[in-house]
Parts: structure tokens; C-alpha cells; sequence
């Protein structure tokens, strides 16, 4: 946790299969003063429970989200996510984070209009300092 340091995020979740992954984001987002708190999910399914059971001040300010995942991938989480209240909503930014290369992929994500942005797998330094949601 961070909190030497002013954060730019009180609250990041990381919605990713690979646990491995996971580890290292969490890592650069503390170094990087990119969140004060960060949690992780291997399951979609998982985040949305999380999401519909806690209160609106325990929710995250961004939420990365793999697209490709076993069981409830990254669009079927969107579609699940567009039917939260509003206020959820609104307060939990998207940010699609993907090793797909795949143009539909990309052009799917482009007109969601719940996705605040596309980023590459893996998130750098440089990446996290040009995130402003």
C-alpha cells in the first residue's frame, strides 16, 4: 500500500487469469504512486460479485480488465457491467488491458462505450503516467 506519497487512484482493481501478471502490475502501480489500494481478481465473475456486494466508497476508481480469459471473458464482463447501477458505473472506470493484437478486438473495445481505454499487455511507467480518467 501506498501511502508515502500522494497516489493518482485511491482504489485499482486488476481483473486478469494470470496471477503472475497480476503480481507485476501490482508492483508498478505501487511504485509508480499510480494506487493507493490495489486488488486483485483471476475471475470476471468474481470482480462482478465484488463489484454488486460492497458499498459505492469501497468500489475501485479503475478497474483493468484482460480481454481473453477462461469462464466470463473481458466483453462478457462489460455486458454484465452495463447492467450495474449507474452509480457504479460512473464511478468505476474501464480500462481494457490485453496481449490481443486482433483488430476486432480493438474495434469492439473502441465502441463500448464503457471502455475509457485500449492498452497493450504489459502496463509500463510510461503508460500508467498517461492515464488520466
Amino acid at each position: 500500500m501506498n501511502t508515502a506519497v500522494e497516489v493518482k487512484y485511491q482504489t485499482v482493481w486488476l481483473v486478469d487469469d494470470n496471477t503472475m501478471e497480476n503480481m507485476v502490475h501490482e508492483q508498478l502501480l505501487d511504485t509508480c504512486a499510480f494506487a493507493g489500494t490495489t486488488k486483485s481478481y483471476v475471475s470476471a465473475d468474481d470482480t462482478l460479485k465484488e463489484l454488486k456486494s460492497l458499498p459505492l466508497h469501497e468500489l475501485p476508481q479503475v478497474i483493468f480488465l484482460d480481454i481473453i480469459m477462461p469462464g466470463m471473458d473481458g466483453f462478457a464482463f462489460l455486458d454484465e457491467f452495463s447492467k450495474l447501477d449507474e452509480a457504479i458505473r460512473k464511478k468505476c472506470k474501464v480500462v481494457l488491458l490485453s496481449s490481443s493484437d486482433s483488430f476486432k478486438d480493438l474495434n469492439r473495445a473502441n465502441k463500448n462505450p464503457l471502455v475509457r481505454k485500449f492498452l497493450n499487455k504489459p502496463l509500463t511507467p510510461a503508460l500508467l503516467s498517461a492515464i488520466n480518467l
